[in-house]
């Protein structure tokens, strides 16, 4: 029974696309929009006043803690992607006088006369 050839069943491209497209314009006549919203007047309101409730300390308390940063609610990092920028302090203190960290740009007479001779237009050694 293994050996038995199945018959191919040809797929007709244009008849799926019909049936498709039928598909398609009937989901968009059952399809609704909602653009225009009211107030329904046979719907009950609440049954309950709004009362004006006291304050809960706990709970704000707790809103506040969990508005504030990691760092001020944990002393050391709890997981290893938080260690990444947990110290805020640079490593090394940035000495602007210290030329072996700082490499500002500077411009000599050979750099100014490149920038000129750019500015002119002249691209034979770029």
């Amino acid at each position: 029974m293994a050996g038995h050839p199945k018959e191919r069943v040809v797929t007709d491209e244009v008849h799926q696309n019909q049936i498709l497209w039928e598909l398609y314009l009937k989901e968009l006549r059952t399809q609704k929009l909602y653009m225009q919203y009211h107030v329904n007047p046979l719907k009950p309101m609440s049954w309950y006043d709004n009362l004006e409730e006291p304050a809960d300390a706990r709970f704000l308390n707790l809103i506040h803690h969990t508005a504030q940063g990691p760092r001020k609610k944990c002393l050391e990092a709890q997981t290893e992607n938080r260690e990444i920028g947990w110290d805020s302090e640079p490593l090394v203190n940035p000495e602007h006088s210290n030329h072996r960290l700082n490499h500002f740009r500077v411009y000599n007479d050979i750099t100014l006369y490149k920038a000129k001779m750019w500015s002119l237009g002249d691209d034979r050694h770029r």
